[in-house]
């Protein structure tokens, strides 16, 4: 019965500390996917500018297109992707 007792106490202590840590994440991934959107941008403006000729959807100007495609990814995919449109970048002499 005291075991009982001792889980109804603590579950809202859970609760709260699930709800405090779930805006913590969301925060971190809104910032991430805001630095990815960025130099999503900037990387297609240098695309632009030297002629590179690189498109699809990775090379959009569309911000709000890299946000959404970067909250459904994890970071291992985001930073993957914007490592992926560095190197086509440094290989494009023009």
């Amino acid at each position: 019965m005291r075991s009982l007792k001792t889980v109804a106490a603590l579950a809202p202590v859970a609760g709260l500390a699930v709800m405090l840590a779930v805006p913590q994440a969301a925060l971190a991934q809104a910032s991430n996917c805001g630095w990815y959107a960025d130099t999503a941008i900037k990387q297609q403006q240098q695309n632009e500018v030297r002629k590179c000729g690189f498109n699809g959807p990775e090379w959009s100007a569309d911000r709000a297109a890299h946000l959404t495609w970067c909250a459904t990814q994890s970071p291992d995919s985001w930073k993957a992707q914007a490592q992926n449109r560095e190197r086509k970048l440094a290989s494009c002499k023009r």
